[in-house]
């Protein structure tokens, strides 16, 4: 279990100057990123036990994050 935050830049180092650009450009997008922003800091919560949740929560909160993680990579590619 990692313990590091998954920001988008660091995820994604290759694309870091066109998500800056997309989340003030494109609506749709920020949406996405805002999004995956709350999720991964509820993740990293949980995993420290800043903010401990039950098992199947964290990994349920994990399967989102992957999941906007996705789309915002096929965002990026496209």
């Amino acid at each position: 279990m990692a313990n590091t935050p998954h920001e988008l830049h660091e995820e994604f180092p290759e694309h870091a100057a066109k998500i800056t650009a997309l989340k003030t450009t494109d609506s749709h997008f920020a949406t996405l990123a805002q999004e995956y922003h709350a999720i991964n800091r509820a993740v990293h919560r949980a995993e420290t036990l800043v903010e401990p949740v039950e098992e199947l929560a964290e990994v349920e909160m994990r399967k989102k994050r992957a999941a906007l993680k996705d789309q915002i990579y096929a965002y990026l590619k496209g």
